[in-house]
């Protein structure tokens, strides 16, 4: 199996038949090209129909499955396929099944039924939910449609690569997520038939990441554990197709933290009034750390998907005000008197600072009689005004007896 740039301008043939599936804009980040020393422009598939690049692949595939005797498709996913092969099901008219695993966001199963798909919950991981939907393709009227291990869903994935040829000629470089590979083997198959000097980067999620291992071994390895904040792209593996097409078309992978993922989704929605998931924030993510080496070049991150959990969005942001030093724990030791909490909410105040929670606290071994000490969690704008509070504090002739940063770290 491989997928050629003729594959994908089928696929963009096949989507024009579509009234949905539409081409995404792109838009010029001044602020991140100041910040790295190029020329930025994002590629907004976040605003693709169902939220994603999804319906790209899905479409195509099914498409061709609706020219011969199959009425049904089904597929295994816990969001983002899920919702693109009911969208493109529904609209070719077919029936379709999604198999999710019992521990799928009721929203996520909300969604992929509103665009018309019967969903049914099996098992508590991915790969269970998959078994069962693989089984249900043996009924010779039901089609199964893989996520990325398809060369027709990898060459519906390639018809970004053609839009974004055309809406940034001058391109040099791509940064684009990596979960099974079938985004990044279309993007590349396109552009690198295009100009092969252009440099695609792919970029994994560290606790997700199986392509440096498979690269460096020679052929595709599993992470069973693909444990990232950023779930779009938690496949724990690529496939043997997109993995030749990777290493054929990929100049590099790199690999960036949760904590990188959650600045990059933190500064898409502070600078860039992005709110996306965060699979699509690690296109940014290695920007803003310095990873890549782009100045002087026209870059484009691939913003794949905004399909975020709010729940999840919560805690990105709390995880990376907490790295920025904004969500802050004072320890002060006091005299357990009435208006002492008074006087340090007023000290905290003066300096754009707010209380979150505050908590009395007299049961330290050893705290001598009538002292007690304030746990204060606070909010501020940042290190500055933190250190502004703490000198403040001081010269009133209280005790400061830890500054925690790190406690509202989640799961603390």
């Amino acid at each position: 199996m491989t997928v050629t740039i003729d594959d994908i301008r089928r696929a963009e043939e096949r989507l024009d038949e579509s009234a949905e599936i539409r081409q995404t804009p792109v838009e010029k980040s001044t602020t991140l090209g100041r910040e790295v020393g190029a020329d930025v422009w994002f590629k907004f598939e976040h605003l693709q129909k169902t939220g994603s690049f999804k319906p790209r692949g899905a479409f195509n595939k099914i498409s061709q499955i609706a020219r011969g005797d199959a009425t049904r498709v089904v597929a295994a996913s816990a969001g983002n396929h899920a919702q693109g092969v009911a969208f493109a099901a529904t609209e070719l008219g077919l029936d379709s099944l999604i198999v999710m695993p019992e521990t799928a966001p009721q929203a996520k199963v909300d969604a992929t039924e509103g665009y018309g798909a019967t969903v049914e919950l099996h098992g508590k991981t991915f790969a269970e939910a998959m078994d069962v939907a693989q089984s249900y393709a043996d009924d010779p009227d039901t089609a199964f449609v893989h996520a990325y291990d398809d060369p027709a869903v990898v060459a519906g994935q390639g018809t970004i690569g053609l839009e974004l040829i055309e809406q940034v000629p001058d391109v040099s470089v791509l940064t684009v997520p990596i979960g099974g590979g079938g985004l990044i083997g279309g993007i590349a198959t396109a552009v690198k038939a295009h100009d092969e000097d252009i440099r695609v980067i792919g970029v994994q999620a560290e606790p997700a990441a199986t392509v440096p291992q498979s690269l460096d071994k020679g052929h595709p390895v599993e992470n069973e554990t693909p444990d990232t904040i950023a779930d779009g792209i938690a496949t724990g593996s690529v496939s043997d197709l997109t993995f030749e097409i990777i290493q054929e078309h990929v100049d590099e992978v790199v690999t960036v933290t949760d904590t990188e993922i959650a600045q990059a989704t933190l500064w898409l929605l502070e600078r860039s009034k992005q709110m996306v998931e965060g699979a699509a924030a690690t296109s940014v993510a290695p920007l803003l750390s310095g990873a890549i080496d782009c100045q002087g070049e026209t870059v484009v991150p691939l913003l794949c998907g905004g399909n975020i959990d709010i729940a999840t969005l919560q805690d990105m942001l709390t995880r990376a005000l907490v790295d920025r030093h904004q969500f802050v724990t004072l320890y002060v030791r006091i005299d357990d008197r009435p208006g002492v909490l008074g006087e340090i909410a007023d000290i905290i105040g003066r300096h754009d600072t707010n209380i979150r929670s505050v908590r009395h606290d007299r049961s330290e071994e050893g705290l001598p009689v009538g002292k007690a000490d304030l746990v204060i969690r606070t909010t501020t704008p940042g290190e500055a005004a933190m250190g502004r509070v703490l000198s403040e504090i001081e010269a009133a002739g209280y005790t400061i007896k830890r500054v925690v940063p790190q406690s509202e770290r989640i799961g603390n």
